[in-house]
């Protein structure tokens, strides 16, 4: 048995009620292969062993009272996963599904997307199974109060800096961090994603659509392709989703079907994307109320459902394992060319293979996704240089932050003999960086 295929063993007995964390350790593993042959040294040092074991899994109770008076609790959780080349970065995700499992999942797959922007952070992610939908901004600050009440311990500019994630956007992160600022009486970095008048940055809000988009420019260019005339297909209408969907726009792409968790919308000629926008950041409404009536647009019932739409591209943008094997096969009748990860593992192991067997461009969550923990490493660069950059600034980095991502994957791919596959290319590029750090820092 290889050495990867006996750590994937005592992961999968070690962890058997994670199957998102195992998911994403397989198939990690199965692309470190070829490296494990030739560094027989990553064995006697436990390189994978302690690589696939978080570094730290803090989980506390989040106790708070609801505009009547009762109390309620809630579950909060840290993954400081690894933090061999910075300190640990990653989301916080607010969100009934939220398990132990999944935030290991996210933080694992963290430590390689964060080694991929080339910037010095390490991996981690963090949440609660509390759910601001339908919460008044009272509540939501009591909570986001109690949760940064214990977090605050575990955080720091220089230590751990969450960011946003599901459930987890502007108004939230504020609250988090008046109640850190309030705790630990210091102005310091330790949150991204802030405010614009609190040491925010420009382009963070952009940053994962916008770097999506960059990621598939340059996927689709080295087939002499670009998004210009193509019809994509987008699920999800979140952060991610949206602004993607706008940098489509601009490159004279045309958005044709987005979705929520209810349903989604279509239009062969394009879907009004501003008005999604509105609907959806301003009015806080479901997909089906973002469109007018008599449009040309339609609302459909079962958001699953939106890969059976006719399209170039496909960006899922919205959950994880989102996109399964019958989806998968549904594109590639449909001509698909190009399948791009804005969301975290949306891509279920079928589909990814039924992709690459019909030679359709992939870009997995790791490497496209990137664009936000991109720019919000650039925003801790900020915060620590006391300075603030325009918006062109922010972006032209970000632009070439993603091209040299995907530079790295390609030719990653291609040196270990997989060449054109992503995937694998991202894993290994990822992965060396953050093994070379491991060994040179001893056994820790």
């Amino acid at each position: 048995m290889s050495y990867c295929q006996k750590v994937l063993e005592s992961v999968t007995k070690r962890n058997p009620h994670e199957p998102e964390f195992i998911q994403t350790v397989t198939e990690v593993l199965n692309s470190l292969e070829p490296v494990t042959e030739i560094h027989p040294e990553y064995e006697q040092l436990g390189i994978l062993e302690r690589f696939v074991e978080p570094e730290r899994q803090i989980i506390f109770r989040v106790p708070w009272v609801d505009d009547k008076g009762r109390a309620q609790v809630n579950r909060g959780y840290r993954v400081q996963f690894n933090s061999a080349i910075g300190p640990y970065k990653g989301g916080l995700r607010f969100h009934p599904s939220v398990y132990i499992g999944t935030m290991k999942f996210l933080a694992f797959e963290q430590i390689l997307k964060n080694s991929l922007t080339g910037l010095p952070i390490g991996g981690g992610k963090g949440g609660s199974d509390f759910d601001p939908k339908g919460k008044s901004d009272n509540e939501v600050m009591r909570f986001c109060q109690s949760f940064m009440t214990e977090l605050f311990r575990h955080v720091g500019g220089d230590l751990d800096v969450p960011a946003g994630d599901i459930g987890v956007g502007a108004r939230e992160i504020g609250y988090l961090y008046g109640q850190y600022k309030r705790i630990r009486n210091v102005y310091e970095g330790v949150l991204t994603g802030k405010g614009l008048t609190y040491g925010g940055s420009l382009g963070r809000t952009e940053a994962t659509g916008y770097g999506l988009v960059y990621f598939m420019e340059e996927m689709l260019l080295s087939t002499n392709l670009n998004f210009k005339n193509k019809k994509v297909v987008i699920s999800g209408s979140g952060n991610v989703a949206i602004y993607a969907a706008k940098k489509i726009s601009q490159l004279g792409g045309t958005v044709v079907a987005m979705s929520d968790s209810n349903g989604y919308i279509s239009d062969s000629n394009g879907v009004d994307i501003g008005f999604v926008q509105r609907g959806k950041e301003i009015e806080r409404k479901r997909i089906n109320e973002c469109f007018l009536p008599g449009s040309g647009t339609k609302y459909t019932t079962n958001c699953r459902d939106i890969w059976s739409v006719k399209c170039d591209i496909a960006l899922p943008c919205a959950t994880e394992n989102e996109l399964d094997g019958s989806a998968a096969q549904t594109l590639v009748k449909n001509g698909c060319i190009a399948v791009g990860e804005g969301a975290n593992m949306p891509c279920t192991p079928e589909a990814i293979e039924i992709f690459l067997e019909n030679g359709v461009l992939f870009g997995p969550a790791k490497a496209a996704n990137a664009g936000g923990v991109a720019t919000s490493g650039l925003e801790m660069q900020q915060n620590s240089m006391r300075i603030f950059w325009t918006f062109e600034e922010v972006d032209a980095r970000l632009k070439d932050i993603m091209k040299n991502i995907y530079k790295k994957s390609n030719d990653a791919a291609e040196k270990y003999g997989r060449k054109g596959n992503l995937l694998f290319g991202a894993n290994i590029s990822g992965f060396l960086k953050v093994a070379d750090a491991m060994i040179a820092q001893g056994v820790v």
